[in-house]
């Protein structure tokens, strides 16, 4: 594939940054609080006090199909739907929502991402090597440092996030309130918000994701992990101080891969000869290849196996098409494999060999551009 072809299948557009995109949710409530040097690009209505819940996992079109068993947040003024980040994954889309910026400027470009100064994969979740400094890895100041400057700033999340390195990379900022429990996040953020004093509360909600992972966001778990997020959320929402407000999104939705569809890379000779790493997700997977390995030649390959299961893409035609944003750093880019598979179909690939195989037991997936993945809600109380 020469660099001006276009892919055998067209992808689906790139995300909207700098105005429906979960990367404007904390600037535009930051702006609506009065602060200086933020953009209001969502047109949220001006209060002295503001609530921006992330719920990790709760794609729009998942919840436009089970509605019925959330009433709080069906009962919420929609914004319409956003767009997640480009994977669309936790790390990626978090760290747009703290930093205001784009993937190809904070350059957390996926679950697992290649560090070039050492030429290792690194979990941008987890078990950050000691040498890696997170306040390195991404160095610009964050949404939370901002607003901080200006009035509380806030987050309510589980405890064991405080001092996790992307907490520290691209949440940093403000007060850290853990608390454990379905409702006891949703008390000791209400608990942050004095009437009379102007602030910010960022509330992370992870449980949903987590049960997706493990038994798929169709199964009866998931829709009671709904219901406990519903039910926490009437509680904060009831219980508001005067002229407080709540806006709510999401990270990214989900897919169910079933058991046929999760497929080990690894075990097909051809597909790995001239990949040097595999990184990032098994529904965006990065390849960085071996030196002088065309890329083209991996995508062809790649693309016989596959067929249209799934959309093939170099890192410049990506980049040259906005899906890490309208300017990316080209030292951030250095992060991101030459050449990316994304799930069209439902199949999710792992490199068993590099990953073992307890990852394929794994329901719950997501990364790709599917609507499914993608398309986040923006909810304002």
């Amino acid at each position: 594939m020469s660099e001006d072809a276009a892919p055998t299948l067209r992808l689906p557009a790139p995300p909207r940054y700098g105005s429906r995109s979960v990367g404007e949710v904390m600037t535009s409530a930051a702006a609506a609080l009065g602060i200086p040097g933020f953009r209001n690009a969502l047109s949220l209505p001006a209060a002295p006090r503001y609530v921006v819940v992330l719920v990790d996992g709760l794609g729009s079109r998942l919840l436009s199909q089970v509605n019925g068993y959330a009433p709080t947040l069906r009962s919420a003024q929609s914004l319409g739907e956003l767009d997640a980040a480009f994977p669309s994954t936790t790390s990626v889309s978090l760290s747009c929502l703290g930093t205001g910026r784009t993937p190809g400027e904070h350059g957390m470009l996926g679950y697992d991402v290649l560090d070039p100064a050492t030429d290792r994969v690194v979990n941008m979740l987890g078990n950050w090597p000691a040498s890696l400094d997170p306040l390195q890895w991404q160095p610009g100041e964050t949404v939370l440092e901002r607003v901080s400057r200006h009035v509380d700033a806030v987050t309510v999340s589980s405890a064991r996030f405080e001092t996790s390195a992307l907490t520290r990379a691209v949440l940093r900022g403000g007060r850290f309130v853990g608390a454990q429990g379905v409702h006891a996040r949703s008390a000791r953020a209400l608990e942050q918000l004095k009437e009379g004093r102007r602030g910010l509360v960022y509330f992370y909600w992870d449980d949903l994701d987590k049960t997706g992972h493990k038994q798929g966001w169709r199964s009866d778990s998931w829709l009671r992990a709904l219901e406990d997020l519903d039910s926490a959320l009437k509680r904060l929402v009831s219980r508001l101080p005067a002229n407080t407000r709540v806006v709510l999104t999401a990270d990214h939705g989900m897919v169910d891969v079933p058991t046929e569809g999760r497929l080990d890379v690894s075990a097909v000779p051809e597909l790995m000869a001239g990949v040097r790493h595999t990184a990032g997700e098994p529904r965006a997977v990065q390849l960085h290849l071996a030196h002088g390995t065309p890329a083209e030649e991996v995508v062809d390959r790649w693309r016989s196996h596959f067929g249209d299961a799934v959309w093939l893409a170099t890192r410049d035609e990506l980049a040259r098409e906005g899906y890490f944003g309208p300017d990316p750093d080209e030292r951030m880019l250095a992060r991101a494999g030459e050449v990316w598979v994304l799930g069209r179909d439902d199949v999710a690939l792992y490199d068993v060999a590099r990953q073992g195989t307890r990852p394929l037991a794994m329901v719950g997936q997501h990364g790709s551009l599917t609507e499914q993945e993608r398309m986040v809600p923006a909810l304002l109380w």
